[in-house]
């Protein structure tokens, strides 16, 4: 039995019971024996692999920092406007980034593996874009470093001699010369722009200890592109820029200043016009003047537009003066090109329309110093008065403060103003100011208190690429443009001041509330006509639109002294409404609506209104608040 037992055990290769246990001991030690080599294999593999990458890393390492170094002496350069420091630092940092890219090509074996390979991918393409940007930087300042001097940027004073008409007249024939780079500049641009699409931050950690790294990744990557599509966006209005000029030919242009003391659409009430004729560079004024003279000229009368009918103070009529009620300068301007067609005053052709604000006056004043006028100091000192610049407080004083006599011209004063500083402009050394004019003019232009409008198509294109034009803006997500027209309520927009809170949650049922404050601290001004005091303050009579994502549903609109209305414009949903702000006092609008479920609330574009300054934002979704100072358009991101 025991023997039928034992044939019952089926032995491997015949081996006998006695012979079980010696296997299995065998395979034990196979077992063991194959951990007891690993346990040596893997950490030589490693040791050996990092003892591979770790002198190409060390002279990587070594090589960026090199790059980094440079890089910051080319920033210091450009902060300090040194053209011809940047050009040779330009230079080296090429060929510290080329020296980057051949270390990084050593790594290039590991491409193919998993992870480590697509850092490795990331970081090539990081350094090509990096390196096409350079190349950019190196075209641009190549080009324009002959002309430094005459551009405000550091270098040889080539262009100081000879008269400002000279000097312009050469600026205007440089510029021809530059525009070729443009399409050299964009093109390597471009190749930058596709080394940098390849790069996916989600790769990448949030942080790394206390340095976040994904966020400024994707914020970087984000932002070269946005200066790129704005950059060969703006190739038209680039190209074009000698011939607005009149390089070629004459151009001549409306100009018209906008008071943004007294509030509208597209940034204060139009109270004055000149013609600039523009010829190789060369200014003259064709004709300064009130604006009312225009509405005076006109061969009939217009009814006035139901909103001037429904918010406006004893206005029957329809006046140039008053047409800028679209909050879309291209939309304004139509309106008011339209009524001037039936004026008897013929301004001639012209080009396009140019539209300032008070701010930029001030703006320019503290750059080129104290204009004096028909007798009276226009400085960027702080009147106290108006607690406004000085300039402000003696235009509207010369303009508009009841006399006893005929006062002759009382707004053509500011054609005069704008064309003294235009030659005092072009008078300067252009080392010591053309730079900061330059960069003041954008950032006027930027803050929306200087807009244009071009007849020609190609530099329009150009100009709204940059948002200069006052253009109502497009935007994949959660909007807000809050539009404030004071109709009679004498110039107290500069003493009222803005705030706005937004609250909102993200989700199917999402209300979002918002809450705008207006105060105004100071005294009211005496508006009696026979006191024959200047009347700057006085109650604002204040006409609102909130330009909110088309479809929004209005819930509730509290703080309108009017009937609150609910309509679409530029493929917007817009809340409307009326109310009144005394001096010394202040006045609350609520809104609460629901947006549509397919915007995107976690990214809010802001717009802001041309003619305001400084008006400050809360903006809190879920909880997450972010404050702002609106001096531009604003893009918040609450990812």
């Amino acid at each position: 039995m025991e023997t039928f037992g034992y044939n019952k055990i089926s032995f491997d290769e015949g081996k006998k019971p006695d012979q079980v246990t010696t296997v299995k001991k065998f395979k034990g030690r196979r077992i063991s024996k194959r951990i007891f080599l690993t346990s040596l294999i893997l950490p030589l593999l490693i040791i050996i692999i990092g003892l591979i990458l770790y002198f190409p890393l060390k002279d990587l390492k070594m090589a960026v920092s090199e790059s980094v170094r440079i890089a910051g002496a080319v920033y210091q350069a450009g902060k300090k406007q040194d053209i011809e420091k940047v050009q040779p630092k330009l230079g080296e940092l090429k060929k510290s980034l080329e020296k980057v890219d051949s270390k990084i090509k050593i790594l290039s074996w590991l491409s193919p593996l998993p992870v480590i390979g697509n850092y490795q991918k990331d970081a090539a393409s990081l350094v090509k874009g990096s390196i096409y940007g350079v190349e950019a930087a190196q075209i641009t300042v190549d080009t324009i470093v002959p002309y430094a001097d005459l551009l405000g940027l550091k270098g040889k004073s080539t262009f100081v001699s000879g008269s400002a008409d000279d000097r312009i007249k050469t600026a205007v024939e440089t510029m021809d010369k530059i525009v070729p780079s443009i399409d050299k500049i964009a093109a390597k641009i471009e190749l930058a722009e596709k080394e940098l699409d390849r790069v996916d931050p989600a790769r990448y950690p949030e942080k790394i200890g206390k340095t976040v790294v994904r966020a400024r990744m994707a914020g970087g990557k984000k932002l070269f592109s946005e200066t790129a599509s704005l950059f060969v966006e703006a190739q038209p209005f680039l190209r074009n820029l000698p011939q607005l000029l009149g390089n070629q030919k004459e151009k001549r242009y409306l100009v018209i200043f906008q008071n943004d003391a007294e509030l509208r659409a597209t940034g204060g009430f139009m109270t004055a016009f000149a013609i600039f004729k523009v010829d190789k560079g060369k200014l003259t004024v064709e004709r300064s003047d009130d604006i009312y003279k225009l509405d005076e000229a006109k061969k009939r009368s217009f009814p006035a537009p139901d909103k001037i009918a429904l918010y406006h103070k004893d206005v029957p009529n329809f006046q140039l003066r008053d047409s800028n009620l679209s909050p879309d300068f291209r939309e304004s301007m139509t309106a008011f090109e339209k009524l001037l067609s039936d004026s008897s005053v013929d301004l001639g052709e012209y080009q396009g329309i140019v539209a300032l604000d008070t701010h930029v006056l001030v703006s320019t004043v503290k750059i080129l110093g104290d204009f004096t006028i028909a007798g009276r100091i226009f400085s960027a000192e702080n009147d106290k008065r108006c607690d406004c610049p000085k300039i402000i407080y003696e235009m509207e004083d010369y303009a508009t403060r009841p006399v006893a006599f005929i006062r002759e011209d009382r707004k053509g004063i500011i054609g005069t103003l704008l064309y003294q500083i235009m030659q005092r402009a072009l008078g300067v050394s252009p080392s010591q100011y053309w730079g900061k004019l330059s960069q003041m003019f954008l950032e006027e232009a930027s803050q929306k208190h200087l807009l244009f409008y071009f007849k020609d198509e190609e530099p329009q294109k150009g100009i709204e690429a940059l948002n200069f034009g006052g253009r109502m803006q497009k935007f994949e997500g959660d909007y807000l443009h809050i539009n404030n027209v004071n109709f009679a309520g004498a110039k107290s927009n500069l003493f009222v001041r803005n705030f706005v809170r937004k609250e909102g949650k993200t989700g199917d049922e999402a209300v979002h509330k918002l809450v705008l404050t207006y105060k105004n601290p100071e005294p009211a001004s005496n508006c009696n006509l026979e006191a024959g005091q200047l009347c700057l303050n006085g109650i604002l009579r204040n006409w609102l639109r909130v330009y909110v994502p088309k479809g929004s549903e209005l819930i509730e609109f509290k703080g309108s002294e009017k009937k609150t209305l609910t309509y679409e414009e530029f493929n917007r949903s817009v809340f409307e409404g009326f109310f009144t702000v005394k001096p010394q006092g202040s006045a609350t609008v609520e809104i609460r609506y629901k947006i549509p479920s397919s915007v995107d609330a976690k990214k809010l574009y802001i717009q802001k209104q041309p003619g305001t300054q400084d008006h400050e934002y809360t903006v809190s979704l879920n909880g997450h608040e972010q404050k702002v100072i609106l001096n531009s358009d604003a893009e918040l991101s609450f990812n």
